[in-house]
């Protein structure tokens, strides 16, 4: 899906002068996708024993580069329903920071672990963490419940990519992954001219055992809007 970035990018830069926070288009997004997922509540669950589970809360996954940039780790905000844009950024950098100084005491222990296996463990080891950890909701083999949250989102624009999909995460039970491409300039039509403005590719890759494409339109349909108008993911404070 092709947006129009400039509301986006106007409300980032606001951002960033009223508060001093370094809100990007990332956060944005996630704040988005949180909003969106509330208007359409099939995305909020997750498949257990064959069947769709809601999950407990509103949390996103966000992916961070770390190791300059040769490895990826998940960073996850809890309530991103209950939380501010800028908020939301505040907890995700202390998060990506922790992540790429090695002080995040889950992403090192599961690192250790998957290192230590041998590889013919490695499946069974995957099977059972999908299960407790993203099924069950259980902390497990050094990573929290629901590691990646009820979506996951990443960003290939700052490496310069302008779109991609996401592979899904199996054992993490994800319903909805989504990637923010860079933004750039593209021609494009308005008011029967023709016009060069700043856009931004959103993709996305979805779990079809839980929604169909009725669900994935009408969650489109409420990313287009909430990123045309971004001032209703700001809760009367920043």
């Amino acid at each position: 899906m092709v947006i129009d970035a400039r509301p986006v990018i106007s409300f980032v830069e606001r951002a960033r002068a009223e508060t001093g926070v370094r809100v990007t288009v990332t956060h944005v997004v996630g704040k988005a996708v949180a909003a969106a997922i509330e208007r359409e509540p099939a995305f909020h669950h997750r498949v257990l024993f064959g069947r769709p589970v809601r999950y407990p809360s509103y949390d996103i996954g966000f992916a961070v580069d770390v190791e300059a940039g040769d490895d990826l780790a998940p960073s996850k905000v809890s309530d991103v329903d209950q939380r501010s844009v800028v908020d939301v950024a505040r907890v995700l950098t202390e998060g990506a920071e922790r992540l790429r100084t090695g002080q995040d005491r889950d992403f090192a222990a599961s690192s250790r672990l998957v290192r230590a296996l041998p590889w013919f463990a490695l499946r069974p080891l995957a099977a059972t963490a999908s299960l407790l950890n993203g099924g069950l909701g259980r902390r497990a083999f050094g990573q929290p419940g629901f590691p990646l949250g009820c979506a996951f989102v990443s960003n290939v624009g700052t490496f310069g990519l302008d779109e991609g999909f996401l592979a899904p995460v199996p054992f993490a039970r994800v319903p909805l992954y989504l990637l923010v491409g860079a933004v750039h300039d593209a021609p494009a039509v308005e008011d029967g001219r023709l016009v060069v403005r700043p856009t931004l590719v959103l993709t996305a890759t979805a779990d079809h055992r839980i929604v169909d494409g009725a669900q994935a339109g009408r969650l489109a349909a409420a990313l287009r809007e909430l990123l045309g108008d971004p001032g209703q993911l700001r809760p009367p404070s920043w």
